[in-house]
């Protein structure tokens, strides 16, 4: 049985993408297990993990929140910047970023389990 979700970005510089997930989240990292890789933890079994690797640049993550313009303005304001909200489908809006590497990073508002 699968207990947890641990989602893998790579990057380059460990200490500058500390620096930018930590703007982005709005916190320090929950864990830091070894000098190249540090993790949040984003839900009660849903961790984001970020390392240094030579594949950097083609991480993929999406992260559903609670109220999507809300969370905009908030990250914002800690100097993330961000493109326009997208209306996709049956409601759900998504908004993507990229981080210093190019990873891209969706936040999808709307988001329900079923569709």
């Amino acid at each position: 049985m699968i207990t947890h979700v641990l989602a893998v970005v790579a990057v380059t510089d460990i200490s500058a993408s500390r620096e930018w997930y930590e703007r982005l989240l709005g916190r320090e990292p929950d864990n830091v297990p070894m000098d190249s890789l540090i993790e949040w933890q984003l839900a009660d079994h849903g961790w984001l993990q970020v390392t240094d690797s030579y594949s950097a640049g083609s991480a993929f993550i999406n992260l559903a929140v609670d109220d999507l313009a809300g969370h905009l303005t908030d990250i914002a304001g800690r100097g993330i910047r961000h493109g326009p909200i997208v209306p996709v489908s049956k409601g759900v809006e998504l908004c993507t970023i990229n981080d210093p590497d190019g990873n891209t990073i969706t936040f999808v508002g709307n988001f329900r389990v079923k569709y």
